[in-house]
């Protein structure tokens, strides 16, 4: 059974060496929670108990929270950001004008007290004893009663309210497809704290970060709710909904029902509820059970049931290409604002084309590995969640949708020109808030986040690289990666020395750029002189073509990667002298004359990130045309 694969784990103090070069370690918690939900008026209670670990050297005086609802408030950051950013989110927006004159005003400032949401602690004790803290914005500041000592455990107990908000954003109630309530982010989230310190970031619209942990959740909700959560349900001959055993009956007492849920080793949970939700399932070829939970619309039903098969092809896609999927089930339910992943289960928009709606369920269920299984810091190294993601799920929608592009992540490679080329280009290693425009966070976290993988299978090779994606997982997973320690297993994997592809694509906005600068002929051999234009390092292969139709690759190795790429089968591979970065310039001898050669092409396969293609072949036809 795959949930043995916890039992395996060593979540406290990890020898590896990882991150700053010291031991691993990660905290991790303990929750359970208890709420009670009222549908009439989408204010909820609850109580949680929340054991903490600190597996830290450090001693810790204070602890933070995470009180997301509070971000959807006229007063709040995130409505403060939403109005100054150049290109605010449209779903967090509408237009008060006219086509013409258009009037676009954030949502946020629009609602009314009994509109906004918000989280509020109303008790919070440590062991027993009364704790200090503050609510600032969406977090909540906790000075200690007693410190937390290296390897000790602390119990924390506190008395929550809530206030679910019109859906602006991921999270809310009654959606624009009329779902009553996506319920994520919604329970105050102890916020992490690593070999960096606190990460106690305030809710301004993009990411997460969370601490590792087992959450035993009950929530009390009017019986009619149908509900898709993290978690499994433990109560399910109460509740019946498509969860109950097949052929029995249940008999639901009262007006409401308490779903019982436990989810093993997850950094989050999230639910979502309606009382008009149809509750599929399907067992996939690994056991795992895939549940559906969609309107019960019509207009809906054909698309969401084409829609479980790929999902079971997904879920095998992303098994072997990167590392088995460990827990036992995985829901799809209808909700949010358009697609975001959580634990165990997404959220996502449902009125879309078939191809969409399997586009979206790829995306976020790849999120599954990337960011649920492999944790990154996603505030931080947003590219590594999103972009790593983006490329798994395009590869894996170019096999189930049956495309079988060469390169299915050509968008991904337009939306990195773009960026690149745009002048407004940061470096990834800014904080996933504080980009210039949303337009420039989505280039560069998901665009060129993708390429970054597309690229480096260019630079180590395929099989490296597919063998580099399942080692990551193998050593990884229930953990929180950093880019270096990536890069680190790519380079056992391959050999090479990869830190200046690390540094020049993720830390600099320096792009790359090589072009031929002449063609020419000395007896029986002719000359190719090679530029480096750009400011990027990269191993180059040129592509020869003859005038018989025969095609050679001459790479030149990169000489600070000390290493050279093997190759590729059914491909005539010639390597040449190491080009070191510092010249400028390289001459390449084919042992040929020039007549004998049709076209010469820099990187044939369009992997390399190159901003200016133009300058990357020549052929003898162009070169006749214009002498005439």
């Amino acid at each position: 059974m795959k949930r043995i694969l916890f039992s395996l784990l060593i979540i406290s103090t990890g020898l590896l060496n990882a991150q700053n070069n010291t031991s691993y370690w990660q905290q991790h918690v303990d929750y359970k929670m208890d709420v009670d939900m009222n549908v009439e008026n989408f204010r909820y209670t609850g109580t949680q108990e929340l054991t903490y670990t600190n597996n830290s050297p450090d001693t810790l005086n204070r602890v933070f929270y995470h009180l997301y609802f509070n971000a959807f408030q006229p007063e709040s950051e995130m409505n403060a950001r939403l109005t100054s950013v150049p290109d605010p989110d449209a779903r967090m927006t509408m237009n008060k004008g006219t086509k013409e004159n258009p009037e676009i005003v954030s949502r946020i400032s629009e609602l009314s007290p009994a509109q906004i949401g918000y989280l509020r602690v109303n008790s919070l004790t440590q062991d027993g004893k009364e704790l200090q803290y503050e609510e600032v914005g969406t977090v909540l500041e906790v000075e200690l009663a007693e410190p937390i000592l290296p390897g000790e455990k602390t119990t924390f107990n506190m008395q929550f309210e809530g206030q679910v908000p019109e859906q602006i954003r991921r999270s809310g109630r009654n959606s624009t497809e009329g779902i009553a309530l996506s319920m994520s982010q919604w329970y105050p989230k102890l916020a992490e704290y690593d070999f960096e310190g606190w990460h106690a970031d305030p809710y301004i619209a993009r990411e997460f970060h969370g601490v590792w942990g087992d959450f035993d959740v009950k929530i009390t909700i009017d019986k009619d709710y149908i509900l898709g959560s993290t978690g499994y349900l433990q109560n399910p001959q109460e509740i019946g909904y498509g969860y109950e055993q097949e052929g029995t009956k249940v008999k639901r007492k009262g007006d409401k029902l308490t779903w019982h849920f436990v989810a093993p080793k997850v950094h989050d949970f999230t639910w979502a509820a309606d009382p008009e939700y149809i509750h599929d399932k399907l067992v996939a070829e690994d056991g795992t059970v895939l549940h559906f939970l969609y309107k019960n619309k019509e207009e809906l039903k054909e698309n969401w049931k084409k829609l479980q098969p790929k999902t079971a092809e997904l879920l095998a896609f992303f098994n072997e290409h990167i590392g088995p999927y460990p827990w036992d089930q995985y829901s799809v339910v209808q909700g949010g604002d358009g697609g975001m992943e959580y634990a165990m289960l997404t959220l996502i928009t449902g009125e879309r084309s078939f191809g969409s709606l399997v586009g979206v369920t790829a995306h976020e269920m790849a999120h599954a590995w990337f960011q649920h299984l492999m944790a990154t810091n996603e505030s931080k190294h947003e590219w590594m969640d999103e972009g790593f993601t983006s490329y798994i799920s395009n590869e894996a929608e170019n096999v189930i949708m049956g495309s079988s592009s060469p390169n299915p992540h050509t968008n991904s490679y337009r939306g990195y020109y773009y960026l690149a080329r745009s002048g407004r280009e940061q470096p990834q290693t800014t904080h996933a808030d504080r980009y210039a425009m949303n337009g420039l966070y989505g280039a560069s976290a998901y665009s060129k986040g993708a390429v970054f993988l597309a690229q480096l299978e260019y630079v180590i090779g395929e099989e490296n690289l597919a063998k580099t994606l399942n080692r990551y997982y193998d050593e990884w997973k229930f953990k929180h990666p950093t880019p270096n320690d990536f890069i680190r297993i790519a380079e056992k994997v391959s050999g090479a020395e990869l830190d200046w592809y690390l540094t020049d694509w993720t830390q600099t906005t320096n792009t790359i750029d090589y072009a031929i600068d002449s063609v020419e002929e000395k007896g029986e051999t002719t000359t190719v002189i090679l530029q480096r234009k750009g400011l990027m390092p990269m191993p180059v292969e040129v592509d020869v073509t003859y005038a018989n139709g025969s095609e050679e690759t001459f790479y030149i190795p990169l000489q600070m990667m000390r290493w050279e790429k093997p190759a590729e089968e059914e491909v005539k591979w010639t390597v040449k002298d190491d080009w070191a970065w510092g010249f400028p310039t390289y001459q390449l001898e084919i042992p040929v004359a020039k007549e004998s050669i049709s076209r010469i092409v820099i990187d044939k396969s369009q992997l390399m990130a190159d901003i200016n293609r133009d300058n990357n072949s020549w052929d003898k036809s162009g070169e006749e045309d214009s002498s005439n």
